[in-house]
Parts: C-alpha cells; structure tokens; sequence
C-alpha cells in the first residue's frame, strides 16, 4: 500500500493530510480495495453526500473486509441511496437559526456552526446536508453577525463551536472567534465539538493547545465510535489536550454493524477513559436520509448500557440520548419501579429487587 512511499514527516503534518484526502474511487484503491458495489456507491452518490476520507484514517481501514467498522463509516454504500423515512434536517436546525449557522434549542446554550468543513465525511453526518456545500460557507462578517447576535441574547451563557469542524480552522482563525466570544461577558463557558483527535490527530499541536488554554474555561468534545479509532496518535492528541487544562469528552453515535455490540462498547468506553477522554453522550442514530442501515432499534440500545451497569466503572458509561427538535431526551431503564407506601422499589444492574424505606419527606422545621 502506499503508506510506505510517503515521508513521515509529510505524513504526520495535518495540512498535508487535508492536501491529500481522498476524493474519488482511484485514490481509494491506493489504500483499500473495493468492492464493485462500493465503487458504484462512490460514483452514483457523489453529488449527493459527498465523499472524502483522510488518508491518516483511511490507513486504519481493513483493505479486505468491506464490513470493517472503520471503512463502514466513510465508504459510500448503496444502502444510501433508498431510505424511505429519512430526511435532511430531522432536527428542524434550520427553524431554530435566529441568524445564520447558529442553532438555540435551549434557552441558555447555542450550537454556532463556524464552517461548513470536516476532515472527512462521516455517512451518518447529521449535518450532511451542509458540509462541503458552499451555500453554508460562513464568510468573516457571516460570522461576526452571529457573534453579534450572542453579544446581544444575554441569556446565552454556553457556546459550542460546532460546523464542520472548528478545528479545519487555521489557529489564527479560531483564536479569532474565540477571543471575540471570551470578551462577552455573558458566556461563560466556550466548547468545541470536533472529530479531528480521531479523524485527523496530527491537528492537535502543542500551539493549538497553547493558544486555547488562554481561554479558559474551554471544553471539548470529540467523537469515537469504535475501538480500532484508539490509536496511538490519537491518545497522543487526547492526552495534549487534557495536559493543557482541557476536559476532553466523547459523544459516539450507536451504528448498526459498527458499535451496537455490548464487548464492542465495552472496549470502547474503558479505552476512552485510559486516554482521559470521559464517556458523556452516546445518541441513537437520526432519521436523516440515506442512514436506514446504521440505526438500531432503541430497545437494543437500551439493553446495551444495561448491560454495561455495574460491569464497568459508571464514569465509563456515557447517557444514551434521542436528539429531537426539542433537545436531547435521555433513554434510559427503567431501574426505578415505584413507590409502595413509604417503600421504594428499584431494581439492581442484575435484576435484583431492593425496597428502600424512604417516606414521603416532611420539610422539618417549617411552619405549613
């Protein structure tokens, strides 16, 4: 493969990764061989969900097994193509944008999409509908309006820069929008929402790094979806990260075939706090078009992180969330069942029943 024929030192500098990706079935061939079925997805969806791969993670694909959980997420199939219910904004973003790229569902937080760009493309890209499509550009003073816009909403005390990916940014770039963001008085924190430290590790520099941190506090959130993504490149990125003050998070999407598998999820999550990256969200795949074969049904989901309590450390687990027009809601089991009387009844992670005496509480002390 060609792997061997490039330079280590071209091969770990992000800018020649980004020069370099993959765009059209001839390059893929440089790294796995595809199947007929495959190439055919390539080419008769091109115009439709675009396609580009980093070669950095390109490399972690098995070149023989169509069914690799790497190749499955950034291969074009032909599943896309007919997908009866699926739709391109099932969050109704657009009808929550009071100005352009930015997203309030909730009254105190905002989601700004800063760019319409990403490394690669992911095929359960909730956002596929913008991403590469210059119609979602955001120009300087596109995004000076909607700075603007947060300056004035006095409510807004959370930010996440989201896209595309803020991180595609130059450092000059994102130092700008944050340090603009910083000087409002009212936000209080800022996060970032990128797939980089997994899809693209090399772009976490230590300046990178170093600029962020003079923002305190900053958050980031980052997104594996399966244990072959635990590279060492990326624990590398991970570690920096955490090393310069910033939490680092994970929100995973449970996808058919890839990670809906209680060992598979299992592995994830306890290799995710090796690297001090802590579990916080894993959602149940979107009604968005052309994703039919990457969702699960909700029930299998909610027996997998059943199955995960108390057979792995809590802080490993993260909540399993349906994402709707109207925020996030938890799917959770359902452990407690009821009250009898000054009882309780919950059930353990091994289906034991407990009875709690716990009646109903008397505020002691306070004249009715």
């Amino acid at each position: 493969m060609i792997l061997n024929k490039i330079p280590n030192m071209d091969w770990s500098d992000w800018r020649w990764q980004l020069k370099h990706r993959i765009r059209d079935e001839n390059e893929l061939r440089k790294y796995i061989l595809p199947t007929a079925d495959e190439v055919q997805a390539i080419l008769r969806l091109r115009e439709r969900f675009r396609f580009v791969i980093t070669p950095y993670y390109a490399s972690l694909m098995n070149p023989e097994d169509p069914n690799c959980p790497i190749r499955r997420q950034v291969v074009p199939n032909l599943s896309e193509i007919s997908d009866p219910i699926g739709t391109l904004d099932p969050l109704d973003e657009i009808e929550h944008s009071p100005v352009k790229n930015v997203i309030r569902v909730y009254p105190d937080r905002v989601a700004f999409c800063v760019n319409n760009e990403c490394a690669l493309y992911c095929r359960y890209c909730l956002r596929k509908r913008m991403v590469g499509d210059e119609d979602w550009v955001m120009k300087k003073q596109e995004l000076k309006v909607a700075i603007d816009w947060i300056s004035r909403t006095p409510e807004i005390r959370d930010v996440l820069l989201t896209g595309g990916d803020p991180l595609i940014f130059s450092d000059d770039r994102l130092e700008w929008i944050v340090r603009e963001l910083r000087a409002i008085s009212h936000v209080e924190i800022i996060r970032l929402g990128t797939r980089l430290p997994v899809t693209l590790p090399f772009r976490v520099t230590d300046r990178l790094c170093q600029m962020l941190s003079k923002y305190h506090p900053i958050w980031l959130n980052t997104h594996f979806n399966h244990p072959k993504e635990l590279t060492v490149q990326a624990a590398e990125a991970c570690n920096r990260l955490s090393n310069f003050g910033i939490p680092v998070g994970n929100q995973s999407v449970l996808l058919a075939g890839i990670n809906d598998d209680v060992g598979i999820m299992k592995d994830l999550l306890e290799g995710l706090v090796k690297i001090r990256v802590r579990p916080y969200y894993c959602y149940q795949a979107q009604l968005l078009e052309g994703t039919e074969h990457f969702r699960v049904d909700i029930e299998r989901g909610i027996e997998i992180f059943r199955a995960l309590r108390g057979r792995t450390s809590g802080y490993a687990i993260p909540q399993y969330v349906l994402d709707t027009p109207f925020g996030k809601v938890p799917l959770d089991y359902p452990y407690f069942k009821g009250r009898d009387g000054d009882e309780i009844i919950v059930e353990s992670y091994e289906g034991k029943e407990w009875r709690e005496l716990n009646p109903k509480a008397r505020r002691i002390g306070v004249v009715e």
